[in-house]
C-alpha cells in the first residue's frame, strides 16, 4: 500500500498562503486520483480537492477560486496551494490517494475512506 506523507502546514494569518505537499512513497505512471481532505475540530472529515491524472480537478464550495491542486508526476508529489485563508480553513489537512487506473473521480468522503490510503495529516492553523 502507497505510504504518503504531507507537510507544509503551519499558522498564517487570515489573507495569508500556504502550499500544501503530499510525497508518494510509489510512482504511479497510469491513471490515479488524489485528494485534499480536512477535519476541524469536533467535525467530520471533509473534500477540498479531488485530482484525477487525467487532468480533471473538484472543488468543494468553501474553497473553490482560493486553492489550487496540482501533481508533480515526476516526483510523486501532490500539492495543494492555499491562498487568501481565512479562519474556518483551520484544519487536520490530510491527503488521500487511489493509485488504482480504475479510481473513481468522486468526492464521496465514503468512496475515499473505503479505498483510499491516507497520510497522517499535517495542520493549518489561520488567525484573525
Amino acid at each position: 500500500q502507497v505510504q504518503l506523507v504531507e507537510s507544509g502546514g503551519g499558522s498564517v494569518e487570515a489573507g495569508g498562503s500556504l502550499r500544501l505537499s503530499c510525497i508518494a512513497s510509489e510512482y504511479v505512471n497510469s491513471r490515479h486520483c488524489m485528494g485534499w481532505f480536512r477535519q476541524a475540530p469536533g467535525d467530520e472529515r471533509e473534500v477540498g480537492a479531488i485530482f484525477d491524472s487525467t487532468g480533471s480537478t473538484f472543488y468543494a464550495s468553501s474553497v473553490q477560486g482560493r486553492f489550487i491542486i496540482s501533481e508533480d508526476n515526476v516526483k510523486n508529489i501532490l500539492y495543494l496551494q492555499m491562498n487568501s485563508l481565512i479562519p474556518e480553513d483551520t484544519a487536520m489537512y490530510y491527503c488521500a490517494a487511489d493509485l488504482r487506473p480504475t479510481c473513481v473521480f468522486t468526492m464521496s468522503y465514503e468512496y475515499w475512506a473505503l479505498y483510499g490510503s491516507w497520510g497522517q495529516g499535517t495542520q493549518v492553523t489561520v488567525s484573525s
